[in-house]
This record gives structure tokens, C-alpha cells and sequence, in this order.
């Protein structure tokens, strides 16, 4: 909030546009805080907001999540949500976008005898691939180093402690904003997060953990308030007739 003339001249001169975007990873914990040695900051040289989210990709991602295990002194739980850099698979199993031929390829990599004459909805009904398993990348690389991905469950980004953490970290730069300049926005990332304190990851864990914790306090309850219904068909399925049971 600022003072204006009436005609809306003055105050800060607010450039037209979205501008430049900064990319940031990083982690932390209730028991170290950020971890300084795992801080990734780097300019998209995309501007729109579809293009530069393909600069964030899984290579880039797995590159940094590597040196960010080697930091940890102990086997630990990564809490991450599910984004598309995040998930990686080690290998792609068919799916109905599939040209026939690469369905086909695949299962001769898994040695699964077919015929030729089996059309491609009848070759993705194999157990092979409907039964198939996924494996993340980075879950891999992780349980290979001793640590273990926990993925939230989509669509409940308020049970991972980060997105309050950025939340403090996104109103300091735009309380300090002053130039609109993306260089000095960077400096000011990077003074927000060495602002965040051991403290604040401590308040933004527990407060995840309460509404958790709220969370299911409340499935519980409706858990064993639902009614299994059992529907008994007697006689002549054609006639309609049906009996209905409440457990």
C-alpha cells in the first residue's frame, strides 16, 4: 500500500508484463532448517508460464536430488508432492497412446510370448502390463542411498510443512521489492531464506502435523458411520425382484 496522486501518477513504477522468473529447489527440516549446501537458484530464460516450466525437468531435478541425498548424515523420510520432474519413471510401461509396435517391443523385452494377429487393446490387457509396477527414478536412487519418497496425495499440498515455509519466504520478497529488477528479486530470495530459521520449520511441521492430526480425527468417525449395503437377488434376475440388507 502506497500514496498516489489522484490521477494514479506516482509511487512505484511497476514494469508491464510477467518479466523475468526465477527456478529455486531446496529442502529442509524441523531438526536442520534449509539445508544451505542443497540451495538451487537459477533464471528461466522462458518468461510464460507454460514454457518455463519445461526448464524445471527431471534431469535437472535428479542431478540435484542426488547431491542434496549425499548432504543427509542419516537414513531419512523425503516428503515431496508429485510433480511431473518429481516422477520420473525407470521405465515406461505401455499405455493406450502407444503405437502397437512398441507395445510389442516391450513385451518381447519381457520375454511374454503374443500373436501377431492380437490387436493393441488386446496386447494392454496382458497382466504384464496391466498388473506392471511403478518405479520412480528418484524413489530408486533414494532407497539405494539408504532414504525413503513419501509422495502426498494429490491434491493436499497443506500437509507438506515447504509451502508454508515458501509462503514465508514469498511475502519478504514482495514486502522488499522495491526495483522489480530480477536481479536484485534474486538477492532478496536468497536473504528470505537465510531469514528462515530451525524455529519456523519447528512451528510449520507441527502445524501440518495438527491438521493432520484434525484430518483424520474426522475419517475415523465417518469410517464407521458408513453402512455396508448388501443386495440379495432372488429368483429371476429379469424380474426386478431384489431383497436389500443393512449390516
Amino acid at each position: 500500500m502506497i500514496w498516489q496522486h489522484e490521477d494514479g501518477s506516482g509511487g512505484l513504477k511497476v514494469p508491464v508484463g510477467k518479466g523475468g522468473r526465477l527456478i529455486i529447489l531446496h529442502a529442509g527440516s524441523a531438526q536442520t532448517g534449509f539445508i544451505p549446501e542443497c540451495k538451487l537458484i537459477f533464471k528461466a530464460k522462458k518468461s510464460t508460464s507454460l514454457d518455463y516450466h519445461t526448464e524445471m525437468n527431471a534431469d535437472i531435478f535428479t542431478d540435484w536430488f542426488r547431491n542434496f541425498l549425499n548432504l543427509l548424515e542419516e537414513s531419512s523420510v523425503i516428503v515431496m508432492d508429485n510433480a511431473s520432474y518429481h516422477s520420473a519413471l525407470t521405465e515406461k510401461i505401455p499405455r493406450t497412446n502407444w503405437k502397437k509396435v512398441d507395445i510389442q517391443n516391450w513385451l518381447e523385452s519381457k520375454n511374454v510370448s503374443f500373436s501377431e494377429n492380437e490387436t493393441k487393446a488386446e496386447l494392454l490387457s496382458r497382466n504384464e502390463i496391466k498388473y506392471a509396477v511403478k518405479e520412480y527414478e528418484i524413489d530408486r536412487i533414494a532407497l539405494e542411498m539408504g532414504h525413503e519418497v513419501v509422495r502426498m496425495p494429490p491434491y493436499h499440498a497443506h500437509y507438506n510443512p515447504i509451502e508454508l515455509v515458501w509462503a514465508q519466504v514469498k511475502n519478504y520478497v514482495a514486502t522488499k521489492n522495491k526495483t522489480f529488477r530480477l536481479a536484485d528479486v534474486e538477492k532478496l530470495m536468497h536473504e528470505a531464506i537465510e531469514r528462515v530459521t530451525v524455529e519456523d520449520w519447528r512451528k510449520c511441521v507441527k502445524h501440518v502435523e495438527e491438521i493432520q492430526e484434525d484430518d483424520l480425527k474426522k475419517e475415523c468417525p465417518r469410517d464407521l458411520a458408513m453402512e455396508s449395503l448388501v443386495i440379495t437377488i432372488t429368483g429371476d434376475s429379469s424380474s426386478g425382484d431384489s431383497e436389500f440388507e443393512r449390516d
